[in-house]
């Protein structure tokens, strides 16, 4: 496997960053190793990623470049395609596309704002090839007050992204919900410390279907899921009340959700610890 971190070190190019993505690419990218493919990073600095990617992926990968700095277009005589514009502009991307069509793997490292991460995503994705993918960098920003990110917030990326999740699960019948462009390019969400990434599916996706093997069994099945239980344990934190609904109330009633809400919002206590 080609060494990812030493593709970086041995760049003539300054760049930047953070020492678990290194890892992390490894991992996401060996399916894209030596193959032919149209790579797009945005917020290239001084070019000494786009020297990185280009030893990592090999030399029939086309390696793109998008930068606000008007120097940057230096970085085309080492045989790289460079755009200057504003990855929050809509145009820009537009304009963007029309030149360069559809492409397998964009990797936003600009300026990390909600508007440049989101309007990014959303001007990109029906651009990407089946089976590639969009990956987000430092996205720890959608946590951050300082620096300008005023986060967190229900406009941060991260945030937007649970919507995403929301489109992926309307595949499934039983949410009786109807699925749109995203329910059918979007195969799955993967999060990492200061990372996310957007996994465009193979081909276009439909609405799951529940099989089952053994029919004739069927009727043997017991489900035990909302049955009341004899002798059930109780938590030494909860309340008699709390007691008392988990031992003698139905698992489907609303008083069975008191009790369950109290022992999650111990868990999400731990979690902010």
């Amino acid at each position: 496997m080609k060494n990812l971190k030493k593709f970086f070190k041995s760049s003539p190019k300054y760049s930047i960053k953070w020492s678990n993505y290194f890892d992390i690419y490894q991992n996401l990218f060996k399916r894209f190793l030596n193959k032919k493919i149209i790579l797009v990073e945005v917020g290239i600095g001084n070019g000494g990623s786009l020297f990185m990617w280009r030893k990592f992926f090999g030399k029939r990968a086309q390696i793109i470049g998008i930068e606000l700095n008007p120097d940057a277009k230096k970085l085309e005589k080492h045989g790289f395609k460079i755009f200057i514009g504003d990855q929050s502009d809509p145009n820009f991307w537009k304009n963007f596309y029309k030149r360069i069509g559809k492409i397998d793997i964009l990797i936003d490292d600009g300026g990390h704002t909600n508007l440049q991460q989101i309007t990014t995503l959303m001007q990109s994705i029906k651009y990407l090839n089946y089976g590639g993918m969009i990956v987000i960098e430092d996205t720890h920003t959608s946590f951050m007050k300082d620096k300008g990110f005023k986060n967190p917030s229900k406009y941060s990326l991260i945030n937007f992204t649970t919507l995403l999740i929301e489109t992926i699960h309307r595949r499934n019948p039983m949410l009786k919900k109807e699925i749109n462009f995203f329910s059918k390019k979007v195969q799955s969400i993967e999060y990492y410390d200061s990372i996310t990434v957007i996994n465009i599916s193979k081909s276009k996706l439909t609405k799951s279907k529940n099989l089952e093997n053994n029919k004739k069994l069927r009727n043997l099945f017991d489900d035990f899921r909302y049955k009341k239980e004899k002798n059930i344990s109780t938590h030494k934190d909860d309340n008699i009340f709390l007691n008392l609904i988990k031992q003698k109330v139905s698992k489907r009633s609303y008083l069975y959700r008191i009790y369950e809400n109290s022992v999650i919002k111990r868990y999400i206590k731990l979690l902010k610890e």
